[in-house]
């Protein structure tokens, strides 16, 4: 997996010592709140452990990955990914899948326009290495992230429940 870099952040592949930032991030209500139809914090280095291992699997494909993201002094922020979109129940996938940009941020980190540089990040390597098209999936409540979507410049497709089991704002980018 590559690591990439901007002005203020270095977005790497996650490792297991990682865990334990991961555990502190995503076993926070106020992070994970809007993920899904069922959100659920992480509750367990163990469960840490293993979603660090199943984001370095995620990481292996040439242009999807999963990036702990940090400051240049490494100072650990959060977490940015393009993946494959988790469709809900009965929803036809399509050829190829429905790639997703999303982010995950600690709280001391919000406000600051990481998500927008990370995504910006990602979204350029990505279409640099072919991928068409990305979608972001918002939770109609998710004010900040809805945000980041407007920053990004993708257009808006409206509410659908086509994703994740749940009534989700769509968003799409394409590549320039």
């Amino acid at each position: 997996m590559r690591t990439l870099t901007s002005e203020r952040l270095v977005l790497r592949p996650w490792e297991p010592a990682d865990a334990d930032f991961l555990l502190d991030l995503e076993g926070r209500w106020e992070v994970v709140r809007h993920l899904g139809a069922a959100p659920t914090p992480m509750t367990s280095h163990d469960e840490a452990l293993a979603s660090v291992h199943r984001r370095r699997a995620i990481s292996a494909h040439h242009v999807h990955g999963v990036w702990l993201v940090t400051d240049h002094e490494g100072r650990r922020l959060g977490n940015l990914l393009l993946k494959p979109v988790p469709l809900s129940a009965g929803e036809p996938p399509t050829d190829p899948p429905e790639v997703e940009v999303g982010w995950h941020l600690h709280p001391g980190a919000w406000g600051h326009g990481h998500a927008t540089e990370a995504a910006r990040l990602v979204l350029d390597d990505a279409f640099a290495r072919g991928l068409p098209r990305a979608v972001a999936v918002v939770h109609p409540d998710n004010l900040a992230s809805l945000a980041v979507c407007r920053r990004l410049g993708m257009r808006h497709l409206g509410p659908s429940t086509r994703y994740m089991g749940t009534t989700l704002e769509v968003f799409e980018l394409v590549a320039p």
